[in-house]
């Protein structure tokens, strides 16, 4: 009986301790990635069971760090488990920095692992710059247009072949700058032409001017060609300001005529005006002939006979008048026209 109690004592501490053993087991799966240890220990990746544990506890995503550690390694790549663990905390993207190294390295492009994470932390996307390094990209400007000094306005397009410049990627400017100072270039070589006949036979004139201003410094590109894609013949911009030109001479030779008209008719105005008002002082001065007669002959300077002398010689003026007024036109109020 008391072998029988120690035999079932013996196997119950057994079970708990086999139960004790599956818990620890699954408490060690579930904080040691042991699948990614075992396939980073089988690809040449020396990385430890306290950096696992390490990068469990502070949420780095640890396939992403093995698999870009093991990437790495078969491309003969040093990395540190730490500087990529880092760079993820940092919010980099991990994967886009080591294939730009290993493209860098297949290219034989000089590329460290910190100056490409400081490229992808600058929001530049380092794999692209890698490949354009290798594979120059073209870039085409829209249709600039341009004046010749005989004003005949050019639309001329570029495409313009640039490579990244690694070195110069963090705080470079980009393709809008480009863009900007060829259009810069092409309208200084067009507006230095005496004509535009002088750029149509000649392209390249372009091509050069652009090229010799070192137009990629302070850029994160160096330009290797610039190539004249299409050159357009617009406008006769010279002519058409000559034209509006002479319509605004028109206009205002018009305007001051219409001044001086108008000071003419107010100049015309003021004289009937004036000639008015010497009507009115004639009617006025007659209106005192009467009185200076009637004086008179109450002082006796004038005798009667002297009245009727001056009454027959008005009256004999006032018929002479009527006479030479026969035949000649009348005016509106009845009374002839005199001339």
């Amino acid at each position: 009986m008391i072998g029988l109690l120690e035999a079932g004592f013996i196997n119950g501490g057994t079970i708990i301790a086999a139960v004790v053993v599956i818990i620890l087991l699954i408490i060690l799966f579930t904080v040691i990635p042991i699948r990614l240890w075992m396939v980073a220990s089988l690809s040449g990746v020396k990385i430890s069971w306290g950096q696992l544990i390490a990068m469990r506890f502070r949420r780095v995503n640890i396939s992403r760090i093995v698999n870009c550690m093991i990437q790495a390694a078969k491309a003969g790549l040093d990395l540190k488990v730490n500087k990529m663990e880092a760079h993820y905390l940092a919010k980099g993207n991990v994967e886009r920095v080591v294939n730009a190294l290993v493209a860098a390295q297949s290219a034989a492009i000089p590329l460290s692992f910190e100056r490409a994470a400081a490229i992808d932390l600058a929001g530049r996307d380092v794999l692209m710059a890698v490949q354009m390094s290798v594979n120059p990209k073209i870039i085409e400007t829209p249709v600039v247009a341009a004046i010749a000094k005989d004003g005949i306005e050019l639309r001329a397009k570029a495409r313009v072949t640039v490579r990244a410049n690694i070195d110069r990627l963090v705080g470079g400017a980009g393709e809008e700058t480009i863009i900007a100072r060829i259009g810069e270039g092409i309208v200084t070589t067009v507006g230095s032409a005496n004509s535009h006949k002088e750029v149509l036979e000649n392209p390249d004139r372009i091509s050069r001017t652009v090229l010799d201003k070192g137009l990629d410094a302070g850029t994160a590109f160096e330009i290797l060609s610039i190539d004249i894609a299409d050159v357009d013949v617009g406008r006769n911009v010279g002519a058409q300001l000559q034209m509006d030109q002479a319509e605004a001479d028109r206009r205002i030779a018009q305007a001051k005529a219409e001044e001086r008209r108008a000071m003419a008719v107010a100049q015309e105005q003021e004289m009937k005006a004036r000639v008015q008002e010497m009507r009115a002082k004639v009617v006025e001065a007659e209106a005192e002939v009467p009185r200076a007669m009637a004086a008179a002959l109450r002082e006796g300077k004038i005798g009667v006979m002297d009245y009727y002398n001056l009454k027959n010689v008005q009256a004999d003026t006032d018929m002479r008048e009527a006479i030479a007024d026969i035949g000649k036109p009348q005016t509106p109020n009845g009374k002839n026209d005199k001339k």
